[in-house]
């Protein structure tokens, strides 16, 4: 009976999921919720954390919750855990999932979402971790650079920002765009490549999600 509910609200979650990609492509960015295995990159590093000391996570664009359903299982107390989701529908999900499932439950009193864009968040205080689902390729390239600007802001001194990117999707752009669109993918690779060159520690290749997928993952060196 619980594995049939389980079943029955994860399909009602996909299917919001594609519905949103449907009305709202450029912040949804994929046709289906991030798999186990994407999930459990983003969240390898959180894994690793010294369990004695409580650490601060903010997960940025979590959708209907795939990666954050990694993360709950990793807040212990005394930890603080904030999301910040701009999507409305998204929200009453996350929020039902903290009430609802048994293995959120625990982490919801340590747990905040906010409605709003990531680069208007002020926090109170910056994180040891922050891992972010937003699909950069699908924003103009100002707004790539405002975002990655608020991840290092948010982010403690060597904090790590773990964030995901679908494979080939900026260099196969960057072979068959011309004009503006060339000079939006040409932008958003400099900004990003930067940010990699500078503070990467690590890259992980999960070819088991819809479509497969880079985890990057950097290190604030500030």
């Amino acid at each position: 009976m619980g594995s049939s509910i389980r079943m029955l609200a994860s399909l009602k979650n996909q299917l919001a999921f594609f519905r949103q990609f449907r009305q709202r492509f450029e912040t949804t960015g994929a046709i289906a919720p991030s798999s186990r295995f994407l999930a459990t990159s983003m969240t390898r590093f959180l894994k690793e954390r010294d369990p004695a000391k409580p650490v601060r996570v903010l997960e940025i664009g979590p959708g209907t919750g795939p990666v954050t359903d990694s993360i709950v299982r990793l807040i212990q107390p005394g930890d603080v855990f904030d999301l910040v989701e701009l999507n409305d529908e998204f929200v009453h999900i996350l929020a039902a999932r903290f009430s609802s499932e048994a293995s959120w439950k625990p982490a919801h009193a340590h747990s905040t979402i906010y409605q709003l864009p990531v680069q208007d968040y002020q926090a109170a205080a910056p994180y040891d971790f922050v891992i972010s689902g937003l699909p950069l390729n699908n924003f103009p390239a100002e707004l790539v650079k405002t975002i990655t600007d608020a991840y290092f802001r948010l982010l403690k001194p060597g904090g790590v920002l773990s964030y995901f990117e679908y494979m080939y999707v900026r260099p196969v752009r960057k072979l068959i765009s011309r004009g503006d669109e060339l000079t939006r993918i040409a932008a958003i690779d400099d900004i990003l490549q930067s940010h990699c060159d500078q503070c990467r520690i690590g890259r992980d290749n999960i070819w088991i999600n819809i479509p497969p997928a880079w985890v990057q993952h950097l290190r604030s060196s500030s």
